[in-house]
């Protein structure tokens, strides 16, 4: 009978793990009801795909990215990265140094405190895989700085966009806000999504932009931390993205296929924050401690007004 019932919950789970993807692939759901139905799905089932899951966020983000660059124009995205710089290198900068002197008045754990700063200032998750093993940190400590990263990335995707109009932003001040103030890629072109195109075109431009920071920090890290010989990993999936603007700046393909692409990419985008949802432990979180949440949210705040402010004066 145990069994029966066992069985009949995983199949349930499939079931439905499997109905929300079909409608976030139809378009039925916008980013923030897919990643509320994600939060719902971990807490009332247990994700018979966890492991594939991880994965398929992995992979399905960079390629709903580089979707993304076949609606975007070179000329537009080079003149909106340069207006990013200033502000990229600005938040860049004081937001690891805020994290380095944090971390020494909470008296938290060097490595966990740098990897949460790590993510808070460049692209959260990411930003984490690929310094964690430059600076060798432990399963543990890596699965705790993704959980406050996460759970912060989840916030944002739902209280940015109604702030932004709370604020009346404009598209271009909404998205440059995003890019700089949300850890996540994913999180970043989902808050901008629903608020306009040329939102989404700015964040999406910037916040990539802004990954490339990734290697100067993975250097840093290496000669804060002494270590040596580890290699350190390259956003190459960038360069498809360039590709694709440079494929849709010279018309080379018709506009109704861009068109199509461009749609397939939102709409596998909305299902990729689905899965991100979906992957949401509890478990993780309750591991975490006061310290690095306050660390995390410190720096968030920090980064988040900093760069408001910035963007609106």
């Amino acid at each position: 009978m145990y069994q029966n019932h066992r069985d009949m919950k995983v199949l349930a789970s499939k079931t439905v793990y499997f109905l929300i993807i079909g409608a976030a692939l139809a378009g039925f759901i916008n980013s923030p009801v897919a990643l509320l139905l994600g939060f719902a799905f971990a807490l009332a089932f247990q994700n018979p795909f966890s492991s594939h899951s991880h994965k398929a966020i992995h992979y399905l983000l960079k390629i709903a990215v580089v979707g993304l660059g076949f609606g975007m124009l070179m000329k537009e995205t080079l003149e909106t990265g340069r207006d990013g710089f200033t502000l990229t290198l600005f938040s860049i900068f004081l937001t690891v140094g805020m994290g380095l002197l944090l971390a020494k008045v909470l008296n938290l754990d060097r490595k966990l405190s740098h990897l949460i700063t790590s993510g808070t200032s460049i692209c959260g998750g990411s930003a984490i895989a690929a310094i964690s093993p430059v600076i060798k940190a432990d399963g543990k400590t890596i699965s705790v700085a993704l959980a406050i990263v996460f759970l912060l990335n989840s916030i944002a995707l739902l209280v940015f966009p109604p702030i932004g109009h709370l604020l009346n932003l404009s598209q271009t001040q909404f998205g440059l806000w995003c890019a700089i103030a949300i850890h996540d890629t994913s999180s970043v072109v989902g808050a901008a999504l629903g608020y306009g195109e040329e939102a989404l075109r700015i964040a999406t431009t910037v916040k990539l932009s802004r990954t490339l920071w990734i290697i100067p920090l993975s250097v840093f890290s290496m000669f804060l931390f002494k270590t040596k010989g580890e290699k350190i990993k390259i956003p190459y999936f960038i360069l498809l993205f360039i590709g694709a603007i440079i494929v849709n700046s010279n018309h080379w393909l018709p506009a109704a296929t861009t068109g199509f692409i461009v749609l397939a990419s939102k709409r596998l985008l909305v299902t990729t924050l689905f899965l991100v949802g979906s992957t949401f432990s509890m478990g993780d979180l309750k591991v975490t401690g006061y310290k690095p949440l306050a660390l995390a949210v410190s720096l968030w705040v920090f980064i988040s007004v900093f760069s408001l402010l910035y963007i609106t004066f």
